[in-house]
């Protein structure tokens, strides 16, 4: 059978049935999944890829190497998702090489375009909607809601994000600021300033300057949820892991910030370990936690939502969607809780399935379950 029949009998199914039912097949589709990943069913390449959470990989249901855990994969409709979720391509399998989406290729064909053409600074204010509409012979209306559904933001949102990116690896090598804002399409110093300041988590010469030599502090110690890791820049906290031991943490850590002076800090970095212990056990309702973290418009959207879910209490990854604006965009919100940095400052254990179960945790269901009993403890 044709991978991309496959996925449309799925969604079929799970539009034809009453909600109850849909709740079934929602789960005997990704046990379908999961089984097709443990028996490297090269049938169903195209039909999805698999992101694991432990290496940041996304692979094809065939791909040879070594399972993963099942609480570690995510699964994801089109490679354009995984990507968007931060997920890099397996070089082994090379799950972009298979497609069996007609949308997911509209969508690829677009994003290659705006790759292609967002550095040519002549184009910054003319590269818009109308243009990808007329290229790609489409009305405009459906090209962005093609592209929202298959990437969960906008064509703008994404061009936005390609050029963060260019200036992102200019700034890397050693650039000058002016040569990397004109370099990717921004057209003068101030709009580069403006839009990536937040974003970068700093001003770009600052970017520039630290990108091989940025210091990041941390500290490793006992939380109610095993070992835990928190880490920070100047400007605020940047990550807070949990795992089994120090040395999945200090691996976990080299792979978020490859190019920063990674410096061990216990007595400086104390009070925010006090803090995260005391929210996690429901001593400190809301301690003062300065982030600094890096996100697409989308994931800020989904993020901001996150943090106001009160303590004790849950909500459905739909109801997120709905929360934000985007009732369809259900998976790109797993896709952003997946991929949060800071476990529990930003509570991304708050968000479960339709039905009641947890769904998935970057750092383990037990640990989702436990934070959550933890919460709404009187």
């Amino acid at each position: 059978m044709a991978t991309n029949a496959i996925l449309s009998e799925e969604e079929a199914a799970m539009k034809a049935t009453p909600k109850r039912t849909a709740k079934r097949t929602a789960a005997q589709v990704m046990d379908r999944r999961w089984q097709a990943v443990l028996d490297r069913d090269s049938s169903l390449d195209g039909a999805f890829v698999f992101g694991v959470s432990s290496t940041g990989i996304f692979c094809r249901p065939s791909c040879p190497a070594k399972r993963p855990r099942r609480e570690n994969v995510s699964f994801f409709d089109h490679f354009l998702q995984a990507e968007q979720a931060g997920y890099r391509a397996c070089l082994r399998c090379r799950p972009k090489a298979v497609d069996g989406n007609p949308q997911s290729a509209l969508v690829r064909a677009m994003c290659r375009f705006i790759e292609q053409h967002i550095i040519d600074q002549s184009t910054e204010d003319r590269l818009t909607l109308s243009l990808l509409a007329k290229e790609f012979r489409r009305s405009s209306f459906h090209l962005q809601r093609t592209f929202k559904s298959v990437l969960g933001v906008s064509p703008k949102a994404y061009m936005d994000a390609c050029r963060l990116r260019q200036v992102k690896q200019n700034l890397q090598a050693g650039h000058s600021v002016t040569t990397a804002l004109h370099a990717a399409g921004y057209g003068s110093s101030s709009r580069l300033y403006e839009r990536t300041a937040t974003q970068l988590g700093m001003t770009p010469e600052k970017y520039r300057r630290g990108a091989v030599a940025a210091v990041v502090r941390y500290t490793i110690a006992s939380s109610p949820l095993g070992r835990m890791l928190i880490a920070a820049t100047d400007k605020g906290i940047c990550s807070i892991q949990f795992a089994n031991s120090d040395r999945q943490l200090q691996q976990g850590l080299i792979r978020e910030f490859p190019f920063a002076v990674r410096r061990r800090d216990d007595a400086t970095m104390a009070q925010w370990r006090v803090s995260l212990t005391s929210l996690m056990e429901g001593r400190e309702a809301n301690p003062s936690l300065p982030l600094d973290i890096r996100a697409t418009a989308f994931q800020r959207r989904v993020w901001e939502a996150l943090q106001k879910i009160p303590r004790g209490e849950t909500r459905s990854y739909s109801a997120v969607a709905k929360k934000i604006g985007m009732p369809k965009a259900t998976r790109a919100v797993a896709r952003a809780c997946a991929t949060n940095p800071v476990a529990v400052a930003i509570p991304c254990h708050r968000v479960v399935r339709q039905d009641g179960e947890l769904g998935g945790y970057r750092w383990g269901l037990e640990r989702k379950e436990q934070l959550l009993k933890l919460e709404r403890q009187p």
